[in-house]
């Protein structure tokens, strides 16, 4: 039997992956909202910048949050059915840094309600993603190739 493990690409991911990073970031960005402006939700906010920069410039191979889905969870599950393209969620992740990155930038700045804001709506979407397998930011991205494609 193949293991997911040994199926899965730098261009063609386990679709399970993102769901369970998605799971992982609700709770760290949940935690980050409820410390905002407090050293614990900065630090929290910085932790995941880096996570989703990783995913979004390096390769969703190097987010961490993909990496315990791929060394402690796929070997324990069944090899998915199918793959699907890395591309729509590293542009989710893209978008989760740029949400991230301005709410970190803006409790630098002193603007804590505006933190809260962008970090409620990266919430929000990892939160859709993890509980109903909706990703926000993987749409977004097939509705603009779509659109690129249409014009």
């Amino acid at each position: 039997m193949t293991t997911t493990t040994e199926v899965c690409t730098r261009e063609r991911i386990d679709p399970r992956g993102p769901r369970f990073g998605g799971a992982i970031t609700t709770v760290v960005l949940a935690v980050a909202l409820i410390t905002m402006g407090t050293p614990v939700g900065s630090v929290l906010l910085t932790w995941q910048v880096i996570v989703f920069a990783l995913g979004a410039f390096v390769g969703l191979w190097a987010q961490p949050y993909g990496w315990v889905f791929r060394a402690f969870v796929a070997p324990r599950i069944s090899a998915p059915v199918e793959l699907e393209a890395a591309a729509p969620p590293r542009f989710a992740q893209l978008v989760g840094f740029c949400f991230v990155a301005f709410a970190l930038a803006a409790i630098f700045l002193g603007g804590t309600l505006i933190a809260t804001v962008a970090v409620a709506i990266a919430l929000a979407a990892a939160f859709l993603n993890a509980a109903f397998n909706f990703c926000l930011g993987c749409e977004v991205f097939l509705l603009a190739k779509r659109l690129s494609f249409s014009g």
